[in-house]
């Protein structure tokens, strides 16, 4: 069984996503979201191990996605 955990995003970015995952695949923000981060991962996960770099360039694109504060 998969155990989930919660993330919280700002309102206003929660509506953006829902407005741009019209007409897609995608059934909510919570599925996007997982693309989005299972995406990261498999391609840091074939590339090796995360460098400080890359790691520092990660968390920005989720702080400015509004992601992370």
């Amino acid at each position: 069984m998969t155990e989930y955990t919660t993330v919280s995003i700002p309102k206003d970015l929660a509506d953006r996503v829902e407005g741009t995952i019209e007409g897609t695949s995608f059934s909510s923000t919570s599925d996007l979201v997982r693309f989005l981060l299972r995406s990261i991962v498999i391609q840091h996960q074939k590339e090796g191990q995360l460098t400080e770099a890359e790691f520092e360039e990660i968390t920005g694109q989720l702080r400015e996605l509004g992601y992370l504060e």
